[in-house]
């Protein structure tokens, strides 16, 4: 058997539209209710002194008095209860004796019945006037008592008018009520259509199970990529962060809502949020991470609305590049030494052919204790043989780009665990390569290298270069800038390598003014907690 399937109305729009319906509908009828209890009120105060104005009328009339004890006494005062009811408008005038029983009315059916007289006190003497129902009738009534000259009561005079209908009681509140509660109607109609149409435009006709889907699907898509998202509205609240982002730059899920200021951020990484103008790729450093990070301006209907930034980790790219420039840096020493031997080479060649073979011997010998003077320099303090070996090679690569490399005499390094070796080789590797870069095609080129292990790890690394302003001296490790002028885009991670192997050592790097060869100088502090 078919039925109807109920009504359903799935539309955003029409949902609303039956809400501010029925918003409407409550209000009319909150102000219809409230103009019935005031009409009611003012019926019952203005007709309850009314009743009993007409009901001490007929209770003073003397022919009342005189003939309320006859034996026709419900025939004869008839006239005069037809007569309060006929001038007052009621709709029962009645007199009662002081038991209770109806003696005259104007209803003759009634004679004979107990009246109603509610919760009146008239049987004290005194008047009164309230709420009685009569026949079923809701009604408000007025009794006087009918007193004998003892002050004793002998009947009672109830008059009672029935309360007006619903309909009557609206319709005393005025037309211009009526016209009111119409107007306001109209116009909540026309209010609830226009909304339900706004709110469809600015939804772009989405209904509200899509508009859910769209918003679920977001949430899966930021939170499930790998690269972190940042997002940043124009008063610097961060609106979005996805699980990525979390991890990256340790960060609970809390942050989102709060202004970047106000969230445990690294310096350079607060300020490249806060800026607002588009990037390229830019690398920062962090304690524990290196990052790329990309941002570009998020837009609405042509109205800037912040920023969105993307990164990466780039930790472990960065730490394979360092790896990369230490097996270049063997290369090109390789290259140098190639080069340097073969002009040797030429040289005894020359000498050989020349027959002078005790130049030959002089020349060999002198190559032979340079070699041994440079080896044994670094062997002699640096214990650790990759150290030292890096140092040899570095010695003989900024020879040949016409930087002197020295080796301070109170320098002193133990062997090291394998695994802090690598990490010490990348600080120094670093360092004295951005050294060398700065330093090259000055005047008197010189870098100065000290390492220490009396309390820890020390390595000093001082250059001629044109040194690092204040101003720098923080950034230039979070996003690897230099102060060499003909490189404004920074050597990329080298520097921020070094701050990113001090710290996961629990040590620190920092950058001041080199007191003798008047450029910078770099020290990385490796704690003895750590170097095994």
């Amino acid at each position: 058997m078919w039925s109807p399937r109920p009504l359903r109305i799935r539309s955003l729009a029409g949902q609303v539209l039956l809400l501010q319906l029925a918003v409407v509908a409550v209000v009319l009828l909150a102000v219809a209710a409230v103009s019935v209890h005031q009409s009611t009120v003012g019926f019952r105060d203005l007709q309850g002194q009314r009743m009993i104005a007409v009901a001490e009328n007929v209770a003073s009339t003397p022919v009342v008095r005189e003939l309320l004890s006859a034996p026709s006494a419900g025939t004869v005062l008839a006239p005069e209860v037809d007569r309060a009811v006929n001038l007052s408008g009621a709709t029962l005038a009645e007199i009662v004796t002081a038991d209770g029983t109806v003696l005259v009315s104007s209803d003759p059916t009634r004679l004979g019945a107990a009246a109603e007289l509610g919760a009146s006190d008239v049987a004290t003497g005194r008047a009164w006037s309230g709420d009685v129902v009569v026949d079923g009738r809701r009604a408000i009534a007025g009794h006087v008592p009918i007193l004998s000259p003892a002050g004793s009561v002998l009947a009672i005079v109830a008059v009672s008018d029935d309360y007006p209908s619903l309909w009557d009681l609206l319709s005393s509140a005025g037309a211009r009520l009526l016209l009111y509660l119409g107007i306001g109607a109209g116009l909540g109609l026309l209010g609830s259509w226009l909304l339900s149409r706004r709110i469809k435009t600015h939804t772009r006709g989405l209904e509200i199970a899509e508009i859910a889907n769209l918003a679920d699907h977001r949430e899966a898509l930021l939170h499930n990529i790998r690269e972190g998202v940042v997002a940043v509205n124009t008063e610097g609240v961060i609106t979005v962060l996805n699980d990525s982002a979390q991890e990256l730059l340790d960060l609970t899920a809390d942050a989102v809502g709060r202004r970047v200021d106000d969230v445990d951020l690294e310096p350079a990484v607060r300020q490249y949020l806060l800026s607002g103008d588009d990037s390229g790729d830019v690398v920062l450093s962090t304690a524990s991470r290196v990052l790329a990070l990309s941002r570009r301006t998020a837009t609405s209907r042509g109205q800037r609305i912040g920023t969105v930034t993307t990164m990466r980790d780039s930790t472990e790219l960065a730490s394979l590049q360092s790896q990369l420039s230490s097996h270049k840096s063997v290369t090109d020493t390789l290259r140098a030494q190639t080069h340097e031997f073969a002009n040797q080479l030429h040289t005894i060649s020359g000498l050989t052919q020349l027959g002078d073979y005790d130049a030959v011997t002089d020349f060999v010998g002198t190559l032979t204790r340079r070699r041994a003077e440079i080896s044994d320099a670094v062997t002699q303090r640096i214990s650790d043989p990759a150290v030292a070996a890096l140092l040899i090679a570095k010695t003989s690569l900024a020879a040949e780009t016409g930087v002197t490399l020295v080796l301070e005499p109170d320098s002193r390094l133990r062997a090291l665990d394998p695994e802090l070796a690598t990490d010490v080789i990348t600080v120094l590797g670093n360092l004295v390569d951005n050294a060398v870069d700065v330093s090259q095609g000055g005047r008197d080129a010189r870098i100065s290298v000290r390492i220490t292990d009396s309390d820890g790890i020390t390595v000093e690394v001082a250059d001629s270069g044109p040194g690092v302003p204040d101003s720098l001296r923080e950034e230039i490790f979070a996003r690897g800038v230099t102060s060499k002028p003909d490189t404004p885009g920074g050597r990329g991670v080298g520097l921020a390598l070094v701050r990113l192997v001090s710290a996961q050592h629990g040590g620190s790097a920092t950058v001041s003014d080199a007191p003798v060869t008047g450029g910078a100088l770099f020290t990385v502090h490796i704690p003895r907690s750590k170097d095994g």
